[in-house]
Order: C-alpha cells, then sequence, then structure tokens
C-alpha cells in the first residue's frame, strides 16, 4: 500500500486547533495543489458531533472560496477532528488561517439556518444531518482557543 502523509503524522504530538500545509503536488503540467490540515479538535480526545460537522462543512465550502483563491474541495476527516482542504497552487499557511477564521466566524455570529447552502434533498446526499446550533458552538469554541499557524505549538493564535 502506498503511504499516506497524513497517517505518518504523529497524532500524539499537535496540538489543535491548527492549520498545517501537508504537502504539495505538482501535476503533470506543473500544476501545484496544496494538501492542507484543518484540524479544530485534538485527535483522541474529542470530535466534533456528525450534524455539526456536516453543516460547518457547507458553510466553509462556500465562505472559503468567498476569501481564499484556488480552493478545490473542503473535507472532514473520518475521525471527525478536522478537514482536509485542497488547493490549486502554494497559498500561505497565514491566508488559509484567515480564511477558515473568517468562515468559522461567519458561522458563530452571522449565519442563518437560510444561508447554509445545500441542506435540502437535491443538493446533498444526508440533508436530514445537519445542525446549525452545534456548528455555531463548535465554531465558538475552536474561536476561543485559537488557530495555531503550527501542528506543534501554539503560533500565531
Amino acid at each position: 500500500m502506498a503511504d499516506v502523509a497524513s497517517f505518518a503524522l504523529d497524532h500524539t504530538a499537535v496540538h489543535a486547533p491548527y492549520i498545517r500545509r501537508i504537502a504539495v503536488e505538482t501535476g503533470p503540467r506543473g500544476d501545484a495543489i496544496s494538501n492542507f490540515d484543518v484540524r479544530f479538535v485534538q485527535p483522541n480526545a474529542g470530535e466534533i458531533p456528525t450534524a455539526g460537522l456536516h453543516t460547518i462543512e457547507h458553510v466553509l465550502a462556500s465562505v472559503l472560496r468567498d476569501h481564499l483563491d484556488g480552493v478545490i474541495d473542503i473535507s472532514p476527516f473520518g475521525c471527525r477532528t478536522g478537514f482536509h482542504l485542497i488547493t490549486w497552487g502554494e497559498p500561505a499557511v497565514t491566508d488559509v488561517a484567515r480564511a477558515v477564521r473568517t468562515g468559522l466566524t461567519a458561522i458563530a455570529d452571522e449565519i442563518t439556518w437560510d444561508d447554509v447552502p445545500g441542506v435540502d434533498a437535491v443538493s446533498c446526499g444526508n440533508y436530514r444531518d445537519h445542525s446549525l446550533h452545534s456548528a455555531r458552538e463548535w465554531s465558538k469554541h475552536i474561536l476561543a482557543q485559537g488557530i495555531s499557524l503550527d501542528a506543534f505549538a501554539r503560533v500565531g493564535v
């Protein structure tokens, strides 16, 4: 089996919340694609409930595209402690963190149910599994802790 960079990370040594560039891959035409670890919860110490994580995903999928160039996808980790963010190019970790903070702040303070994209049977594969209340509470909790620019030390929080 191929080695996966995310599984090589010592999950016991990190200090969430943080943003970490996992890798930059170069395609056959020279295009760079960056993969970021957007970690909101300390691994093996907790997890975001599925409905809240799902709602955070839907809002960030939209808001990040408004505040960060080159967003390809943001997808939740199966462990429910954060997300993979995939982008074209090599955006700075500080720019990713700024966009993520903007998204979480919007969820915590501004977003209403009517603002959450993709929450019906036509646009979501599990539209019944959402919770704006949970997304709002988790966003406030993450913002209160601060998002580090380093996975192993609290930097730039």
